[in-house]
């Protein structure tokens, strides 16, 4: 049958997948995201809905990448007494052990099926210690061997995309909530109801940091331009 037009693994046969590698598909993603507050309005799995944006973008761009399911589980905190992240119901952590841990037992797994290069990148701030840690780790201990590991810090840039935004005339003003228009702007573009569209525009909510929200299809056009951005910024 005809394969299916996706550059996401989980979505796709594992036939779809070697054929895809035969056909020079040998660079896996590896995203990191998480699950954790993020203020009243978007769902915890933030950094995953914003990864299905700019993983694909990232991935298209390449033309030779697939994309690995993202893995959702990261520190956010103690778990017990609770710090951090954990404060809030419904974060989930994990130990830097556990999370490096799993990280390399994906590496090695994509390793074992041919895929020659892994590039890791990670949403979040605290998921990045760990990326850089496991492919210093695994290509050491890979030294000689077709396969490499690439941690790629530059798409970690929430601070460059500010700049882009302000570059742009999106000026924001801070409301202290763990939320920003250029998050918003992505998640909005992947799906409507991670920031509560409907809801936020029935209680004139549909704002953040000063920027309206509305109408949705503008910002959803900015949306697309900060992915084309940061996928841009990390395939170079």
């Amino acid at each position: 049958i005809e394969a299916s037009d996706t550059v996401f693994i989980e979505d796709m046969t594992w036939m779809e997948i070697r054929d895809a590698m035969q056909d020079g598909k040998n660079t896996v993603i590896i995203a990191t995201g998480g699950i954790e507050q993020n203020g009243p309005y978007l769902v915890t799995g933030k950094h995953n809905v914003v990864l299905r944006g700019t993983t694909e973008a990232i991935a298209r761009e390449l033309r030779d990448a697939l994309v690995a399911p993202i893995v959702a589980f990261v520190p956010e905190g103690d778990i017990d007494p609770p710090t951090a992240h954990m404060k809030y119901p419904g974060t989930i952590s994990v130990t830097e052990e556990t999370y490096q841990r799993l990280v390399t037992d994906i590496c090695a797994s994509f390793r074992t099926h041919g895929f020659e290069h892994i590039v890791l990148i990670g949403d979040s701030g605290g998921n990045q210690t760990g990326l850089e840690e496991v492919a210093v780790r695994l290509n050491s201990k890979w030294s000689g061997d077709k396969t490499r590991v690439h941690y790629i810090p530059e798409y970690y840039d929430y601070a460059g995309v500010g700049k882009f935004l302000e570059r742009n005339g999106i000026k924001q003003v801070p409301e202290g909530l763990h939320d920003d228009f250029g998050i918003t702007a992505i998640m909005l573009t992947v799906d409507p109801a991670s920031v509560r569209m409907k809801q936020r525009i029935a209680a004139g909510k549909f704002h953040i940091n000063g920027v309206e929200l509305a109408p949705a299809d503008k910002t959803i056009r900015w949306g697309k331009r900060i992915i084309e951005f940061r996928a841009n910024q990390t395939v170079a």
